[in-house]
């Protein structure tokens, strides 16, 4: 089990509680989608994945992107079992998406950049010690399934 201290607890709660999800969803996966191109082969039902301005204005990638932060939503509230929260979803990824574990390192990634961009001098090296170690307990629990 993770320990959490109050203040990364602090943290991680703010971050989300400031979050604009249909910024950064879309933002952060799109980020994911064009730097790590063969990501997209898991999304070959989205359409139009050409190039970066096909991927950024793709509604489908946005709403998905979307979707990622309110799941993440669900660690916040369950930070003390994030493991189980994300048993199901973890099933899901690995045995019907047959997504790489990877993958979700790379969203993760992604996601920390576009976050650090949007608080600029705000997003401190603390805060980016609490915000990459909530993503790893996250990424950890929904690749569970492939061990």
């Amino acid at each position: 089990m993770v320990e959490w201290s109050d203040q990364e607890r602090s943290i991680i709660t703010s971050i989300f509680a400031s979050l604009d999800y249909e910024d950064i969803g879309p933002k952060a996966l799109s980020r994911c989608l064009i730097v790590y191109p063969w990501t997209q082969r898991y999304f070959g039902g989205f359409g139009n994945l050409y190039n970066a301005e096909a991927i950024k204005t793709n509604p489908m990638i946005g709403a998905h992107g979307i979707k990622v932060l309110h799941g993440l939503d669900r660690a916040v509230k369950n930070m003390d079992d994030i493991k189980n929260t994300y048993a199901e979803l973890s099933v899901m990824h690995s045995e019907k998406l047959h997504i790489d574990p990877d993958n979700f390192r790379l969203l993760a990634d992604c996601l920390t950049i576009v976050i650090a961009a949007k608080m600029g001098t705000a997003f401190t090296a603390d805060i980016q010690a609490a915000f990459q170690k909530f993503l790893s307990v996250v990424v950890n629990a929904l690749g569970r399934q492939y061990h």
